[in-house]
């Protein structure tokens, strides 16, 4: 989008043009730490995330969420830091090329007329603004993440510039930056009208914020007038007010995340208590049971090592409070069901093997269903 040409050089004879913005922006700075330092962070948590499991071209919602990305019940459940760090978080290696290339593409002009702190308050005002309208029209339906509203922001903070300063730029120079940065915001918005799964919600938020802060914080170009004060307070106000008012108007979560979470925890201790319980029930089977006092320490051991797990892993699952709409709730009530019926069973089974018992040495009841063929567990 702004790739520019080296000079725009007046033809001879006629009046004197304005340098190149290029000139003007490398004069003023040549180094560009913050940018590089966003791309370097957010390439690092690409990488490091591949190495916790993400997937190369697209990664499942869970290791987005565990790594921060922005969710209505975790967000709003105390975990407000997710607005910041979702913006370091990408669902493949499209993705976050795109974003890094637009990053590149737009901040290395930014940066240099912004500054460099100015440039990184856009950018991470923009990215917080921009997840922060996400939540609002997303709510419960959308686990998003990418650094696509903090950079909407920075394209929203050079446009406004280019339009304030246009009298200062070589004509030819501000219609081909102004141009390519419009066609560049519609094409993007358009994309995510069309694509499912693209926040558009954060791309426009971000945009909005951009063009505010950029209407705020931005100097001339020339000179040491600056830009009207009022419409620069009049700026700043509106966006304060609209956070306040988005803040106000963020939809309920559908249910409370940590109990969700809770609820996870719980299914994941069942599963590997369940192995733990087969495992000693084939142990069982292969038990010599010929006299009265075998059979007698056979239904000790089923009450100990089946029953007794099963009643403990029901407690637990009954003790949950999830609300009916979490996505472990079926689960949940589904184990706890089967934790109880083992558990009766195992009880019976023990009770009949102590009533056969009593009836000689070389009684050898049998010990058949329900354990020797065990049912399927709900799927998890």
């Amino acid at each position: 989008m702004t790739v520019l040409p080296t000079r725009f050089a007046p033809m001879p004879d006629s009046p004197a043009q304005p340098d190149s913005l290029y000139d003007v922006l490398r004069a003023r700075s040549s180094r560009l730490p913050v940018t590089w330092l966003l791309l370097a962070a957010n390439a690092l948590v690409f990488i490091l995330m591949l190495n916790a499991g993400a997937g190369l071209w697209h990664s499942q919602n869970g290791v987005q969420l565990a790594w921060g990305a922005n969710f209505g019940p975790a967000t709003q459940d105390g975990q407000w830091w997710r607005l910041g760090s979702a913006l370091f978080l990408h669902f493949g290696l499209l993705h976050i090329a795109m974003n890094l290339w637009a990053l590149w593409d737009g901040g290395h002009l930014v940066e240099r007329i912004y500054g460099h702190l100015r440039f990184a308050a856009i950018y991470f005002f923009s990215g917080l603004f921009g997840n922060l309208l996400s939540l609002v029209v997303q709510g419960n339906h959308a686990v998003s993440g990418g650094a696509s509203g903090a950079i909407f922001g920075v394209y929203g903070a050079l446009l406004i510039f280019l339009w304030r300063e246009r009298r200062a730029l070589h004509p030819a120079e501000f219609r081909w930056l102004f141009r390519a940065g419009i066609a560049f915001t519609l094409a993007s918005i358009g994309l995510g009208l069309l694509i499912p799964g693209i926040d558009n919600s954060a791309h426009i938020g971000g945009l909005l914020a951009g063009i505010l802060l950029g209407n705020l914080l931005g100097r001339p170009l020339l000179g040491k007038t600056p830009w009207p004060p009022r419409q620069r307070l009049a700026g700043g106000l509106l966006l304060a007010g609209t956070v306040v008012v988005l803040l106000t108007h963020i939809p309920p979560p559908s249910y409370r995340w940590r109990d969700e979470v809770a609820a996870q925890a719980e299914i994941q201790q069942f599963l590997d208590q369940e192995n733990r319980i087969q495992a000693s029930w084939q142990e069982i089977i292969r038990q010599d049971r010929r006299t009265a006092d075998a059979v007698q320490a056979l239904a000790e051991r089923i009450e100990q090592e089946i029953s007794e797990p099963y009643e403990a892993s029901f407690e637990q699952l009954s003790e949950l409070n999830l609300s009916p709409t979490s996505p472990s709730a079926a689960q949940v009530e589904a184990l706890r069901a089967y934790s109880e019926k083992r558990r009766d069973s195992a009880q019976a089974l023990a009770r009949q093997l102590r009533a056969r018992g009593q009836f000689g040495p070389f009684n050898q009841p049998r010990l058949g269903p329900p354990f020797s063929t065990p049912e399927n567990i709900p799927p998890i």
